[in-house]
């Protein structure tokens, strides 16, 4: 189930308000101009190819490339058989920035983004039709777990794709990870 988390980086050890419903999860992100939808996904086989997926989703894709101006889109996935997957996980834990929005659809699995304003950090636990799109400048992490498992569908309008201004800040260490906010949403 998707669910959020909202902590006050003052008190990091605890949620303040943890809720799992669609509707007040898209009306608390959308005031920050977070993007947050789910759409249904369609029947692939595991073993789908990055094309399949693309070929697959290709209407919801184009409309959002015309809708938002995004250039190239390509399919991230990763199970918890990929040797590399602790560099993978360690890439994205780390509070950074991008110029440009950064757009999720999760075609299979779960992932978790932690989403910085102000003294707030929102932890959003996306699953399998979960579409988040994270405004431009937006100080945000991800983690995927020790154990990751999940297809998602990246957008951007930058060609070179994924380019990360890390701040520098430690906040991401101090907040519950992955473990124990996926864990409790179970």
């Amino acid at each position: 189930m998707t669910t959020l988390s909202i902590f006050d980086q003052s008190q990091p050890e605890k949620a303040r308000k943890v809720t799992g419903n669609p509707e007040e999860i898209r009306e608390r992100l959308a005031r920050h101009g977070v993007r947050y939808e789910q759409w249904p996904t369609k029947d692939l086989p595991a073993d789908a190819s990055q094309e399949d997926i693309l070929e697959a989703y290709s209407e919801e894709v184009s409309k959002l490339k015309h809708e938002c101006g995004f250039q190239t889109a390509d399919v991230i996935s990763l199970n918890p058989d990929n040797p590399q997957k602790d560099a993978f996980r360690q890439k994205f834990l780390d509070e950074h920035t991008h110029s440009e929005d950064e757009v999720r659809f999760f075609v299979r699995g779960q992932g978790l983004f932690y989403l910085h304003f102000g003294n707030e950090v929102f932890a959003v636990l996306c699953q399998k039709n979960d579409l988040i799109s994270v405004p431009d400048g937006t100080r945000h992490w991800f983690d995927m777990g020790p154990e990751p498992a999940f297809t998602c569908i990246r957008l951007f309008t930058n060609p070179e794709g994924w380019v990360a201004d890390f701040t520098g800040e430690d906040i991401a260490g101090r907040l519950p990870r992955y473990e124990a906010l996926a864990g409790a949403a179970e």
